[in-house]
Protein backbone atom coordinates (compact mmCIF):
# COMPACT_ATOMS: atom_id res chain seq x y z
CA UNK A 1 0.00 0.00 0.00
CA UNK A 2 2.92 2.32 0.68
CA UNK A 3 4.26 2.02 -2.86
CA UNK A 4 0.79 2.60 -4.21
CA UNK A 5 0.53 5.79 -2.19
CA UNK A 6 3.96 7.01 -3.13
CA UNK A 7 2.93 6.33 -6.71
CA UNK A 8 -0.10 8.59 -6.48
CA UNK A 9 2.01 11.07 -4.55
CA UNK A 10 3.26 12.48 -7.83
CA UNK A 11 -0.14 13.97 -8.48
CA UNK A 12 -2.71 15.35 -6.08
CA UNK A 13 -4.55 12.63 -4.23
CA UNK A 14 -8.25 12.60 -4.84
CA UNK A 15 -10.83 11.14 -2.51
CA UNK A 16 -11.30 7.88 -4.37
CA UNK A 17 -7.61 7.06 -4.54
CA UNK A 18 -7.14 7.94 -0.89
CA UNK A 19 -10.03 5.72 0.14
CA UNK A 20 -8.60 2.89 -1.90
CA UNK A 21 -5.15 3.24 -0.40
CA UNK A 22 -6.47 3.37 3.15
CA UNK A 23 -8.61 0.32 2.43
CA UNK A 24 -5.43 -1.52 1.42
CA UNK A 25 -4.00 -0.48 4.80
CA UNK A 26 -7.15 -1.91 6.45
CA UNK A 27 -9.03 1.29 7.25
CA UNK A 28 -11.82 3.64 6.22
CA UNK A 29 -12.29 7.32 7.06
CA UNK A 30 -15.22 8.89 8.90
CA UNK A 31 -15.36 12.49 7.74
CA UNK A 32 -17.87 13.64 10.36
CA UNK A 33 -15.69 12.61 13.29
CA UNK A 34 -12.34 12.98 11.48
CA UNK A 35 -11.25 9.47 12.44
CA UNK A 36 -10.00 6.34 10.73
CA UNK A 37 -11.50 2.98 11.67
CA UNK A 38 -10.77 -0.64 10.77
CA UNK A 39 -12.82 -2.41 8.09
CA UNK A 40 -14.12 -5.96 8.67
CA UNK A 41 -11.93 -7.67 6.09
CA UNK A 42 -8.76 -5.79 7.02
CA UNK A 43 -5.53 -7.71 6.31
CA UNK A 44 -4.87 -7.69 10.07
CA UNK A 45 -7.65 -10.29 10.39
CA UNK A 46 -5.31 -13.00 9.11
CA UNK A 47 -2.88 -12.68 11.99
CA UNK A 48 -4.91 -13.51 15.08
CA UNK A 49 -3.62 -12.34 18.46
CA UNK A 50 -1.18 -13.27 21.18
CA UNK A 51 0.67 -11.52 23.97
CA UNK A 52 3.78 -11.02 21.81
CA UNK A 53 1.86 -8.41 19.78
CA UNK A 54 1.21 -6.33 22.90
CA UNK A 55 4.90 -6.58 23.79
CA UNK A 56 5.85 -5.37 20.29
CA UNK A 57 3.64 -2.27 20.44
CA UNK A 58 5.74 0.15 22.55
CA UNK A 59 9.01 -0.33 20.61
CA UNK A 60 7.00 0.49 17.45
CA UNK A 61 5.88 3.81 18.92
CA UNK A 62 2.54 2.73 20.38
CA UNK A 63 2.16 3.70 24.01
CA UNK A 64 -1.11 2.01 24.72
CA UNK A 65 -2.91 0.68 27.81
CA UNK A 66 -4.30 -2.80 27.27
CA UNK A 67 -6.63 -5.08 29.21
CA UNK A 68 -6.97 -8.65 27.88
CA UNK A 69 -10.07 -10.43 29.22
CA UNK A 70 -9.94 -14.24 29.08
CA UNK A 71 -12.86 -16.62 29.40
CA UNK A 72 -14.18 -19.95 28.09
CA UNK A 73 -17.41 -20.41 26.18
CA UNK A 74 -18.84 -22.96 23.80
CA UNK A 75 -15.77 -25.24 23.87
CA UNK A 76 -13.38 -22.40 23.00
CA UNK A 77 -10.97 -20.11 24.79
CA UNK A 78 -11.90 -16.49 24.14
CA UNK A 79 -9.97 -13.24 24.41
CA UNK A 80 -11.72 -9.87 24.32
CA UNK A 81 -9.14 -7.12 24.63
CA UNK A 82 -9.40 -3.34 25.10
CA UNK A 83 -6.72 -0.82 24.09
CA UNK A 84 -6.41 2.96 24.36
CA UNK A 85 -3.52 5.36 23.95
CA UNK A 86 -1.13 6.97 21.51
CA UNK A 87 -0.51 4.97 18.33
CA UNK A 88 2.51 6.90 17.07
CA UNK A 89 0.76 9.72 15.17
CA UNK A 90 -2.91 9.13 16.18
CA UNK A 91 -4.73 8.85 19.49
CA UNK A 92 -6.88 5.75 19.31
CA UNK A 93 -8.86 2.98 20.94
CA UNK A 94 -9.73 -0.62 20.05
CA UNK A 95 -11.80 -3.59 21.13
CA UNK A 96 -10.81 -6.94 19.59
CA UNK A 97 -12.47 -10.37 19.75
CA UNK A 98 -10.48 -13.58 19.36
CA UNK A 99 -11.07 -17.29 20.03
CA UNK A 100 -9.40 -20.68 19.66
CA UNK A 101 -10.13 -24.34 20.24
CA UNK A 102 -6.49 -25.28 19.60
CA UNK A 103 -3.92 -26.31 22.21
CA UNK A 104 -1.59 -23.78 23.83
CA UNK A 105 1.74 -23.26 22.10
CA UNK A 106 5.10 -23.93 23.64
CA UNK A 107 7.85 -22.62 21.39
CA UNK A 108 11.00 -22.85 23.55
CA UNK A 109 12.69 -19.51 24.15
CA UNK A 110 10.07 -17.69 22.08
CA UNK A 111 6.46 -18.03 23.18
CA UNK A 112 4.57 -20.06 25.71
CA UNK A 113 0.82 -19.47 25.79
CA UNK A 114 -2.39 -19.26 23.83
CA UNK A 115 -2.58 -18.07 20.25
CA UNK A 116 -6.04 -16.79 19.31
CA UNK A 117 -7.64 -16.43 15.88
CA UNK A 118 -9.76 -13.46 14.89
CA UNK A 119 -13.39 -14.58 15.14
CA UNK A 120 -15.38 -15.65 12.10
CA UNK A 121 -18.32 -13.71 10.66
CA UNK A 122 -20.87 -15.71 12.63
CA UNK A 123 -19.02 -14.97 15.88
CA UNK A 124 -18.97 -11.18 15.44
CA UNK A 125 -20.50 -9.25 18.32
CA UNK A 126 -22.31 -5.95 18.44
CA UNK A 127 -20.16 -3.47 20.37
CA UNK A 128 -19.74 0.25 20.78
CA UNK A 129 -17.46 2.60 22.66
CA UNK A 130 -17.08 6.27 23.46
CA UNK A 131 -13.51 7.50 23.85
CA UNK A 132 -13.12 10.44 26.22
CA UNK A 133 -10.04 12.54 26.87
CA UNK A 134 -9.99 14.30 30.24
CA UNK A 135 -13.74 13.76 30.36
CA UNK A 136 -14.52 15.24 26.93
CA UNK A 137 -15.79 13.03 24.11
CA UNK A 138 -13.19 12.54 21.35
CA UNK A 139 -15.27 10.17 19.20
CA UNK A 140 -17.74 7.28 19.23
CA UNK A 141 -17.87 3.97 17.37
CA UNK A 142 -20.44 1.20 17.09
CA UNK A 143 -20.68 -1.86 14.81
CA UNK A 144 -21.04 -5.62 14.63
CA UNK A 145 -17.38 -6.43 14.30
CA UNK A 146 -14.38 -8.45 15.43
CA UNK A 147 -12.16 -5.36 15.80
CA UNK A 148 -13.85 -2.05 16.61
CA UNK A 149 -11.44 0.86 16.37
CA UNK A 150 -11.05 4.60 15.98
CA UNK A 151 -7.88 6.64 15.37
CA UNK A 152 -7.53 10.42 15.15
CA UNK A 153 -4.40 11.69 13.40
CA UNK A 154 -2.42 14.45 15.06
CA UNK A 155 -4.20 14.13 18.40
CA UNK A 156 -1.63 13.64 21.16
CA UNK A 157 -2.66 11.95 24.42
CA UNK A 158 -1.22 10.12 27.36
CA UNK A 159 -3.03 6.79 27.84
CA UNK A 160 -3.92 7.90 31.39
CA UNK A 161 -5.93 10.87 30.00
CA UNK A 162 -8.22 8.52 28.07
CA UNK A 163 -11.30 6.67 29.25
CA UNK A 164 -13.30 4.18 27.20
CA UNK A 165 -16.94 3.52 27.89
CA UNK A 166 -17.56 0.18 26.19
CA UNK A 167 -20.83 -1.67 25.61
CA UNK A 168 -20.82 -5.24 24.31
CA UNK A 169 -23.72 -7.53 23.51
CA UNK A 170 -22.78 -11.16 23.99
CA UNK A 171 -24.34 -14.16 22.17
CA UNK A 172 -26.38 -15.44 25.11
CA UNK A 173 -26.68 -15.54 28.88
CA UNK A 174 -23.92 -18.12 29.21
CA UNK A 175 -21.41 -16.10 27.22
CA UNK A 176 -22.34 -12.93 29.05
CA UNK A 177 -21.78 -14.55 32.45
CA UNK A 178 -18.45 -16.07 31.33
CA UNK A 179 -17.26 -12.68 30.03
CA UNK A 180 -18.22 -10.92 33.27
CA UNK A 181 -16.36 -13.59 35.26
CA UNK A 182 -13.32 -12.88 33.04
CA UNK A 183 -13.64 -9.15 33.80
CA UNK A 184 -13.77 -9.88 37.56
CA UNK A 185 -10.71 -12.15 37.32
CA UNK A 186 -8.90 -9.32 35.53
CA UNK A 187 -9.68 -7.06 38.50
CA UNK A 188 -12.77 -5.13 37.39
CA UNK A 189 -15.08 -4.15 40.24
CA UNK A 190 -18.88 -4.30 40.28
CA UNK A 191 -18.87 -0.53 39.92
CA UNK A 192 -16.98 -0.71 36.59
CA UNK A 193 -19.17 -3.43 35.06
CA UNK A 194 -22.93 -3.17 34.53
CA UNK A 195 -25.04 -5.94 33.03
CA UNK A 196 -28.25 -5.36 31.08
CA UNK A 197 -29.64 -8.68 29.82
CA UNK A 198 -26.84 -10.06 27.62
CA UNK A 199 -25.18 -6.65 27.25
CA UNK A 200 -22.33 -5.41 29.42
CA UNK A 201 -21.18 -1.84 29.95
CA UNK A 202 -17.54 -1.45 31.00
CA UNK A 203 -15.50 1.57 31.99
CA UNK A 204 -11.88 1.10 30.89
CA UNK A 205 -9.94 3.81 32.67
CA UNK A 206 -6.83 2.53 34.46
CA UNK A 207 -5.66 -0.89 33.23
CA UNK A 208 -6.38 -3.70 35.70
CA UNK A 209 -3.97 -6.26 34.26
CA UNK A 210 -0.14 -6.32 34.13
CA UNK A 211 0.99 -4.15 31.21
CA UNK A 212 3.57 -5.33 28.63
CA UNK A 213 7.15 -5.51 29.93
CA UNK A 214 8.15 -3.11 27.13
CA UNK A 215 6.16 -0.34 28.87
CA UNK A 216 8.55 1.37 31.27
CA UNK A 217 8.41 4.92 32.55
CA UNK A 218 11.68 5.88 30.86
CA UNK A 219 10.96 4.39 27.44
CA UNK A 220 7.35 5.62 27.54
CA UNK A 221 8.69 9.12 28.12
CA UNK A 222 11.15 8.94 25.22
CA UNK A 223 8.65 7.44 22.76
CA UNK A 224 5.87 9.83 23.78
CA UNK A 225 8.20 12.82 23.28
CA UNK A 226 8.80 11.55 19.73
CA UNK A 227 5.04 11.00 19.21
CA UNK A 228 4.30 14.55 20.38
CA UNK A 229 6.81 15.92 17.86
CA UNK A 230 5.11 13.92 15.09
CA UNK A 231 1.69 15.26 16.10
CA UNK A 232 2.97 18.84 16.27
CA UNK A 233 4.56 18.50 12.85
CA UNK A 234 1.39 17.01 11.35
CA UNK A 235 -0.76 19.79 12.81
CA UNK A 236 1.63 22.47 11.62
CA UNK A 237 1.71 21.08 8.07
CA UNK A 238 -2.08 20.63 7.86
CA UNK A 239 -3.27 23.71 9.77
CA UNK A 240 -4.58 25.45 6.64
CA UNK A 241 -6.29 22.30 5.34
CA UNK A 242 -9.91 21.31 5.72
CA UNK A 243 -10.46 18.04 3.88
CA UNK A 244 -8.50 14.80 4.24
CA UNK A 245 -7.33 15.14 0.61
CA UNK A 246 -5.88 18.59 1.36
CA UNK A 247 -4.18 17.30 4.50
CA UNK A 248 -2.60 14.32 2.73
CA UNK A 249 -1.41 16.47 -0.18
CA UNK A 250 0.13 18.98 2.24
CA UNK A 251 1.91 16.22 4.17
CA UNK A 252 3.26 14.65 1.00
CA UNK A 253 4.49 17.92 -0.33
CA UNK A 254 6.11 19.27 2.84
CA UNK A 255 6.91 16.23 5.01
CA UNK A 256 6.94 13.03 2.92
CA UNK A 257 8.48 11.07 5.82
CA UNK A 258 5.38 11.76 7.90
CA UNK A 259 3.33 10.01 5.27
CA UNK A 260 4.80 6.63 6.22
CA UNK A 261 3.61 7.18 9.79
CA UNK A 262 0.10 7.91 8.55
CA UNK A 263 -0.01 4.67 6.61
CA UNK A 264 1.21 2.63 9.55
CA UNK A 265 -1.99 3.71 11.28
CA UNK A 266 -3.16 1.63 14.23
CA UNK A 267 -1.45 -1.70 13.72
CA UNK A 268 1.47 -1.66 11.29
CA UNK A 269 2.76 -4.83 9.64
CA UNK A 270 5.84 -4.91 11.93
CA UNK A 271 3.56 -5.63 14.88
CA UNK A 272 2.96 -9.09 13.46
CA UNK A 273 6.59 -9.99 12.79
CA UNK A 274 6.43 -12.86 15.31
CA UNK A 275 3.55 -14.49 13.41
CA UNK A 276 5.80 -16.20 10.89
CA UNK A 277 7.49 -18.19 13.62
CA UNK A 278 4.18 -18.92 15.40
CA UNK A 279 2.46 -20.03 12.19
CA UNK A 280 4.71 -23.08 11.87
CA UNK A 281 3.36 -24.35 15.20
CA UNK A 282 -0.34 -23.82 14.57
Amino acid sequence: SLLFLIGIGKKDANKEELNESFAIAGYAYDEKQDIFYSIKDAWQRNFGYCRLYDEAAAPLGMIVDCDPIYFEYNGKKWLIEFWKGQYDLPTGAEVGIYATDGPDLNIPGFFNGTFYHCVSDDELLWMSFTLKKKGKVLFERGDRHWWLTGFRLGEFSQPSELTMEITMTLKDQLMCTAFIEGLKRAGYSDKEVKRYGNSVRIIFDKPHTPQPLTRTEITDGIIQAKNKLLCDLYNEVTQECITLEEKMNAVREKEPELYKHILALGRPAELYSSYEKIQRHL
